[in-house]
């Protein structure tokens, strides 16, 4: 498989399958979290002295209207800070980092909009910098002792590469499954332990004294490496996958050695990675689900359920985050064939179950 960095990345611009129209999921969640994030940065500001400039990273922001609503969720939570102790509105610089692949093209043509917005809300006072910064979070990506608060939602299940010996090892499979080997789930979360471990290293060196990070990832809610809840989703792939062999328009070999790079983990998983890595106090872990359809959420009393309707909701979600590596390795012809399948056997999954993603949310302050 080429190189996760160069073909890891959500769909670019703002066409039906693009991340950009495809994100629901990731907006619920983000919205979810953000109590959680607000008590991050008011815990900042009780215990260090306002900075004249308060300097933030977005890692993993990919692009659309999300990457503005964690800025403005941001913006808006220091506003209120500031204005609860009658403290002058500090500078904002806003580091918004992804692959190199992101589509940040789109990104900046956002932001003329989004200034905009915010004087529209009455903001027209704040002075708000966005810079884009290319690169892998688990290599370094700023200055040390440079950035007050770090955030990233939705990217942390991501891993640095496929992990080793599993190519061709782990048959008519492209995740942990019930029947996979062993070693595959010590092969996943061994890989997931090394990356982690990374992140935390590198984020400590470039966090300010103090300075605190927040963390939301899919998980998994039992320790099972193979539950329903984190790889069920993958299963149903899997599925379309083979019945494409089925067809002839795929090799059973390529299933075979595909395998996806991305890891759920358990809750105890993630804090003993980071008690043992040791650069952070871990100050508030939390889980929260939402359905893999985030339409059907229970708060829209005129949504009638479909199972045909949110099985496409899901594939497109899936789609807009995994095409371009499904591309890639079994070739571009097959994406519509095989999420056409995929969308089936998730709405017929749905009329019996409605699984519910695993999210876990930690908050953590650099020691």
């Amino acid at each position: 498989m080429v190189a996760i960095i160069q073909v890891c990345h959500m769909n670019a611009g703002d066409g039906e399958t693009s991340y950009a129209n495809n994100s629901l999921l990731q907006r619920v969640v983000i919205s979810k979290a953000r109590p959680i994030m607000e008590e991050t940065i008011e815990n900042m500001f009780s215990t260090t002295v306002f900075p004249g400039c308060f300097n933030v990273a977005d890692l993993g922001c990919s692009s659309g209207p999300n990457t503005a609503l964690v800025i403005s969720e941001i913006l808006d939570t220091v506003h209120e800070i500031c204005k609860q102790v009658n403290h002058k509105l500090p500078e904002f610089q806003m580091f918004l980092n992804d692959l190199p692949g992101n589509d940040f093209n789109t990104l900046f043509r956002s932001l003329p909009a989004f200034y905009q917005q915010r004087k529209i809300k009455g903001n027209s006072s704040e002075s708000c910098f966005i810079a884009g910064v290319p690169g892998s979070f688990y290599g370094r990506l700023f200055p040390s002792r440079s950035i007050h608060f770090m955030h990233s939602s939705y990217s942390l299940h991501w891993l640095s590469k496929v992990p080793e010996y599993l190519d061709r090892n782990n048959k008519r499979n492209i995740y942990i499954s019930k029947s996979s080997p062993s070693f595959v789930y010590e092969a996943y979360l061994e890989q997931f332990q090394r990356d982690f471990s990374l992140f935390l290293s590198l984020r400590s060196e470039e966090l300010v004294c103090g300075g605190r990070i927040m963390l939301t990832f899919i998980g998994r809610s039992i320790p099972d490496p193979s539950s329903k809840d984190c790889c069920y989703l993958c299963e149903l792939l899997t599925k379309s996958l083979l019945e494409l062999v089925d067809e002839g328009l795929i090799e059973d070999a390529q299933v075979d050695s595909f395998n996806l790079p991305c890891y759920t983990p358990y809750e105890d998983e993630v804090r003993q990675i980071v008690l043992k890595q040791g650069s952070f106090h871990l100050d508030k872990l939390e889980i929260f689900e939402v359905n893999w359809d985030p339409s059907d959420d229970g708060s829209n009393k005129m949504f009638v359920f479909n199972k045909y309707s949110s099985g496409q909701n899901v594939a497109n979600c899936i789609r807009a985050a995994a095409e371009s590596m499904l591309g890639n390795h079994f070739g571009h012809s097959i994406i519509d064939p095989l999420f056409a399948k995929y969308a089936i056997h998730v709405a017929e999954h749905l009329a019996v179950e409605k699984t519910k993603h695993i999210n876990i949310v930690i908050s953590m302050t650099k020691k």
